[in-house]
């Protein structure tokens, strides 16, 4: 707990720098419950704290010392140029994610104008927004089978500007099932981030505690998520289309002959920045 006697936001950051043992991670707590940017912090420091503002930082790190992820203790965080809200209702975004965005909007910029592109198991909104955002042309479509993860992509979705927000649809469903029937034949883009951990995998505690189970584990192999939307999507994709899914490096194999069994014209692994495979990228024509 912290001191109750703290009166300046800098008592307030030495504290927590010391529970937390991690200086970063206290600033970013002090900057969350007092409202500081980068630019006003040093000056803010000398600030004195209000009981509601003290109330919050405490529990902030208190929730953060009992072991839940910084990212749901600050209930935000940032995605390639969006801010993005977080819980434990969706999983935390993260790099490899952002490179799947980058890898899509490469493959994106290829088409005509105004390409369809569809993001399945959204969660936070994290691949839909983004592709939304920075390729204006865009026309998403992004599904989550959780009524929970899409009440955080609504709250997310009303952050990104109206005309953005007016290019995305979110839909409650599984996979294609929740995929309007108008746009078979008609995706330019099929991008997704399954679940793809085996059940039996060993996670880090600070995941396999506290980030939705349902978003992370796919069954037996890890694989039955990714078989699924690769078996599929050649349906929906127009000619061209693209495919892009993240996976573990060790599931690149498989998956790239999953995606020429079923009728893709080319398939590779794509890297992420530690030079890892993580994740399939599948061309049709």
């Amino acid at each position: 707990m912290i001191s109750e006697g703290a009166v300046v936001w800098r008592d307030l950051l030495g504290q927590a720098t010391e529970a937390l043992a991690s200086p970063t991670e206290a600033r970013w707590l002090v900057e969350r419950a007092s409202g500081f940017d980068t630019t006003e912090f040093a000056l803010g420091l000398e600030e004195p704290v209000t009981t509601r503002a003290s109330e919050f930082f405490t529990s902030m790190v208190d929730r953060r010392t009992a072991g839940e992820p910084l990212q749901y203790v600050l209930g935000q965080w940032g995605f390639r140029t969006l801010d993005l809200f977080v819980d434990r209702r969706v999983l935390i975004p993260r790099p490899e994610t952002e490179m799947v965005v980058e890898v899509a909007l490469a493959e994106l910029r290829a088409f005509p104008k105004w390409p369809n592109v569809v993001d399945l198991g959204t969660g936070s909104g994290a691949i839909a927004l983004s592709i939304a955002v920075e390729l204006a042309t865009s026309q998403v479509v992004a599904t989550d089978r959780s009524a929970e993860a899409l009440e955080v992509a609504r709250a997310n979705l009303s952050g990104i500007g109206t005309l953005a927000a007016g290019r995305v649809r979110l839909v409650e469903g599984s996979w294609f099932t929740a995929v309007p029937g108008s746009l078979r034949g008609q995706i330019q883009l099929v991008v997704s981030n399954p679940p793809y951990i085996g059940d039996d995998e060993v996670l880090p505690a600070d995941v396999a505690d506290w980030e939705p189970p349902s978003a992370l584990r796919a069954g037996p192999t890890g694989t039955e998520d990714i078989e699924r939307i690769v078996a599929e999507a050649p349906r929906w994709l127009s000619r061209p289309g693209v495919l892009v899914i993240e996976l573990a490096p060790h599931q690149a194999g498989s998956a790239i002959a999953l995606a020429r069994d079923a009728g893709f014209t080319s398939a590779e692994a794509r890297l992420d920045l530690s030079g890892r495979e993580r994740m399939l990228l599948a061309r049709i024509s």
